[in-house]
């Protein structure tokens, strides 16, 4: 431990002219007495380490110094990689490699280029959840990324509904997947003949053990294509779950909003399906594809006037009588 926090120490002081105690004692996580002492450890060891006094003073190296002590480890590679995605990066328990891995690389640039890493960061940042709404990192989540980056197979009980029975798998994990706050695993089971690839989401389960380091680990499938799989996948659920269709009359303002309510695919679809205007108003007449009855009644109520339900006649009714509710209230 203490080991890996003089490397880190001088790497930060080859990254910068000089630090304050106090700035090192926040980036290692340390008191500033121990700063001094692994201060005087890396001098005695070697490494031109000095302290100047004084208001203005800090830690630094001796000009010119450069330290070898650069070289990836893979974790620390892989994580780089990632290092945009800080959330996700401590939810996997990699926040430490990544870490590690910036500060070998911004020791190995150029003085001039020594700002990158600041510049980039402040110049892109990606925020993963939905809006209003709290995102839950699973419990099991660090244990099943180390599986996926060791390609170890896992034993995982899991849910398929929250009401259902817990089911028992032996799963190679091929890769993770982060949408609107939700944790995905994309795995398939395992099998002499592989077997298809299939999605788990990572709150159904209840229960994960990994391989031993030492066992075997399995051979991936090297045409599996992560990104790929992951969009075919989520436009092929998004098919799936729309079995219902509505008949609905919109506004020229109701169609503008329509994608923002609806799926937006199959908004757009309708929309360049629909038969044409009706009358000078301008309004469209369409037939969506939508989840269920009780689902499109909370998305059209959200369209209000401008949007009128055709069909089915159960789902018009509805929308009528939320109408007679709301004219009742506001009397």
């Amino acid at each position: 431990m203490r080991a890996a926090r003089l490397i880190r120490m001088v790497l930060l002081l080859q990254g910068r002219p000089t630090m304050t105690a106090a700035e090192l004692a926040r980036e290692l996580e340390v008191s500033e007495r121990t700063v001094a002492r692994d201060a005087q450890a890396l001098s005695e060891a070697g490494i031109p380490v000095y302290a100047d006094r004084g208001r203005t003073g800090g830690y630094h190296l001796l000009h010119g110094y450069r330290t070898r002590l650069t070289g990836l480890a893979r974790t620390e590679a892989e994580a780089l990689f990632l290092s945009g995605l800080p959330g996700p990066l401590r939810d996997m328990g990699l926040a430490d490699a990544a870490s590690a891995a910036r500060l070998k690389v911004s020791a190995a640039l150029l003085p001039s280029l020594r700002d990158t890493p600041r510049t980039a960061a402040q110049r892109f940042h990606l925020d993963a959840p939905a809006w209003f709404r709290d995102p839950r990192t699973p419990d099991l989540l660090p244990a099943i990324a180390e599986a996926v980056w060791d390609d170890r197979r896992i034993t995982a009980r899991y849910r398929r509904r929250p009401e259902d029975d817990e089911v028992e798998r032996e799963l190679e994990p091929y890769g993770l997947v982060l949408k609107a706050g939700a944790w995905y695993l994309c795995a398939r089971v395992t099998a002499p003949d592989g077997g298809p690839f299939r999605v788990y989401r990572l709150d159904r389960f209840t229960a994960v053990t990994p391989t031993a380091p030492d066992e075997d680990r399995f051979t991936r499938d090297e045409s599996f294509d992560l990104p790929a799989f992951w969009a075919e996948h989520a436009a092929e659920f998004a098919r799936s779950i729309l079995r219902t269709q509505v008949v609905v009359r919109l506004s020229p303002e109701g169609a503008r909003l329509l994608p923002d309510v609806v799926d937006p695919a199959s908004a757009r679809h309708a929309l360049a399906e629909a038969t044409g205007r009706d009358g000078p108003d301008g309004h469209v007449t369409l037939t969506l594809p939508v989840e269920s009855e009780e689902v499109a009644h909370a998305q059209l109520t959200a369209l209000g006037p401008e949007a009128e339900v055709l069909a089915p006649a159960s789902l018009r009714r509805r929308l009528a009588a939320d109408a007679r509710r709301l004219a009742a209230l506001y009397a």
